[in-house]
């Protein structure tokens, strides 16, 4: 139920040029997924993105974008200056900031997108989409990671923009503990035919059983992304009716 990967799956999917950062999200680098181009150190996310796409202008490859790709927490800690100087010295990247509402990679600390300090007492609260927009973004787009079709759509479009352009996408962390979880799915094997789609988006509670999916429900959190990789329609969920 990781919300960053159906991101991390569109990117690849779209064979982009993926400039990644240090926080949970860096695992986008792993198989299956193999979603990012490299990772250098907080923020260089942004920065080392807009360095490539200059190196692509100057060997002449004028429309060719980069996807800078970090957390909330380090867009704050080391991103917004290199968000500003994409947007001050026109870099051909679109940043993506991957909005889980806390701080994953070092264990669940509050940032200043959530509202609340690191002792979990109210807090001033910064809006990420006004944020960019003043840096002189007008396209903030803010997507849902769980509904691949929107994540392509996003993707497709801001590339097409002949305008700078941010992505946000936007989920709560699975493992946050006031998020609500949906019924595990479960596959039916008699409709699954093996062809090990489901298995591309990397999500640890999908495994391969006598050749069919098959989901763990102490692991799957019914976020559906498998669903829609199943051309079959196999995935189903456990939720009893009534």
């Amino acid at each position: 139920g990781c919300p960053h990967r159906g991101l991390f799956y569109t990117l690849k999917k779209n064979k982009l040029t993926v400039l990644g950062d240090i926080g949970c999200y860096t695992l986008g680098f792993a198989p299956p997924l193999n979603a990012l181009d490299s990772c250098v150190c907080m923020g260089g996310g942004f920065t080392v993105a807009m360095g490539m796409a200059k190196a692509f202008e100057r060997a002449g490859q004028t429309d060719k974008k980069v996807f800078g790709v970090l957390g909330d927490s380090t867009f704050f800690h080391s991103g917004m200056t290199g968000a500003a100087e994409i947007r001050y010295n026109g870099g051909n990247v679109i940043p993506v900031v991957l909005d889980n509402s806390i701080t994953g990679m070092t264990g669940h600390q509050q940032n200043p997108t959530t509202g609340y300090n690191i002792k979990g007492d109210p807090a001033g609260k910064i809006d990420l989409e006004a944020l960019c927009r003043a840096m002189g973004f007008n396209r903030v787009r803010v997507v849902d990671p769980y509904d691949l079709k929107a994540c392509d759509q996003a993707v497709k479009e801001e590339l097409s923009a002949d305008e700078p352009s941010v992505i946000i996408s936007r989920r709560p962390c699975a493992l946050l503990k006031y998020v609500k979880h949906s019924a595990p799915l479960a596959v039916d094997t008699d409709k699954c035919v093996g062809c090990k789609n489901c298995m591309k988006i990397g999500c640890p509670a999908i495994s391969i059983r006598q050749g069919k999916a098959h989901v763990d429900n102490t692991l799957c959190v019914g976020c559906g992304v498998c669903e829609q990789l199943c051309g079959v329609k196999a995935f189903h969920s456990t939720k009893k009716e009534g």
